[in-house]
């Protein structure tokens, strides 16, 4: 019987440090999350603090959504052409903007212009979703490296939302914003030094490989499926509060809403291994559109705090499962050579569906009802895009190989 060769020392090396580097990069993801939402659980008081309306206070967060449509593409092939330099930057974007913002936290104007810098680095740091996998780890390990690098976006947003009133009550906002900074400033630090460990090379991208990416079908479909998923996801997260509060549940939206990303942080670690083992991506997402679907046409009828919590719980651990699902996928499609870029455009679809869905619901938000059917419309294209998925990702492979 032929034995397996051993590793050489480089990849023995790669294979010793990998959880290092995984570590590293998930602590700059949560981090990214973090500093993105700083403010979400915090709205009115922020207000008041700054001096500014409630409005203004959410345009800390929309210029992150702003920033990454217009960069993540250019991110991404930057990413793929020098993954140390590009993911380096993000590193640095992200430290110096938690920096500036901690330079005066009574300052609404430095706290942009730090949210601003911060935004220019959240693209690199999530571009590199899937590099980091492929260059770290082995291939029957980098489904699992990159649930691990998706829940931490999940990680961070539940840091952000139970943290920053606990701080502020503590210690008032500079206690947060330096927080935030120290934070960041010791996330960037770890992947700089992460940098240096060892790794398996990848192949620069070419003008050609980029190019390809054009006609690809199956990238377009993804892109499609996050652009309705993760719009819908948004959607919630931005108008449960007032949608539950006109159902007569005030303050029931910011529990709902952690339960509804523990149970995403459930569905990011366990949901990608078994859609691979299984070559079941396109059941996964089948079920978690058709859950979007169902649970928010069955809250627009009923609405009792059980079904509330059960309902979002069930759509957090299917929908956020989806998406480490989804690079994965991606990752296999396309190899790591044009996987920072195919990231980039997949999350830059989610960003854009963001916009779009939480737009046409607070059309409708003056009737709660509405506004949740208006959501589960939402989900019925996203169904016939899941629909549309190949069956076996394999076959699929096998044959852009053909052609």
């Amino acid at each position: 019987m032929a034995r397996t060769p051993p590793p050489t020392d480089h990849a023995a090396r790669v294979l010793a440090t990998r959880w290092l580097a995984l570590a590293a990069f998930a602590l700059l993801v949560m981090t990214t999350q973090v500093l993105w939402l700083t403010f979400a659980a915090v709205t009115p008081q922020t207000a008041e603090h700054l001096g500014v309306s409630e409005g203004a206070v959410g345009d800390l967060a929309v210029v992150n959504a702003a920033a990454f449509v217009l960069l993540a593409i250019p991110a991404g092939r930057w990413m793929d052409r020098s993954y140390e330099r590009a993911l380096a930057a993000g590193a640095l974007f992200t430290a110096a903007g938690a920096i500036v913002r901690a330079l005066d936290p009574s300052s609404y104007g430095t706290i942009l212009a730090g949210q601003l810098i911060m935004s220019i680095g959240q693209p690199l740091v999530l571009n590199a979703l899937t590099k980091v996998a492929a260059r770290h780890f082995p291939p029957r390990e980098q489904t699992t490296a990159i649930s691990v690098a998706a829940g931490a976006q999940y990680a961070g947003i539940l840091v952000a939302v139970l943290t920053s009133s606990l701080l502020v009550d503590a210690g008032g906002f500079r206690l947060l914003l330096v927080s935030h900074a120290v934070l960041a400033t010791v996330a960037a630090a770890a992947v700089l030094a992460s940098l240096r460990l060892p790794a398996h090379s990848v192949d620069a991208l070419g003008r050609a490989g980029l190019g390809a990416l054009r006609s690809d079908r199956l990238v377009w479909k993804m892109a499609g499926l996050l652009f309705l998923g993760f719009g819908i996801y948004n959607g919630i997260a931005t108008w449960l509060d007032s949608i539950l509060v006109d159902f007569g549940h005030p303050g029931l939206a910011g529990p709902v809403i952690a339960t509804m990303t523990l149970a995403g942080i459930a569905g990011a670690a366990v949901l990608p291994s078994l859609a691979a083992a299984r070559d079941a991506r396109r059941t996964v997402a089948i079920g978690a559109t058709a859950t979007l679907a169902v649970v928010m046409l069955t809250l627009a009828a009923t609405q009792p705090v059980w079904l509330v919590y059960v309902g979002l719980a069930l759509v957090g651990f299917m929908l956020m499962g989806t998406l480490p699902v989804v690079l994965d996928w991606s990752e296999v499609h396309v190899g790591p050579t044009r996987a920072g870029t195919v990231t980039g455009l997949l999350l830059l679809a989610g960003n854009l569906g963001a916009v779009l869905v939480v737009l046409t619901v607070q059309l409708a938000i003056g009737d709660p009802a509405t506004a949740l059917l208006v959501m589960a419309l939402w989900a019925v294209p996203g169904l016939a895009v899941a629909l549309l998925l190949p069956r076996s990702a394999e076959s699929h492979t096998e044959a852009a190989d053909a052609v």
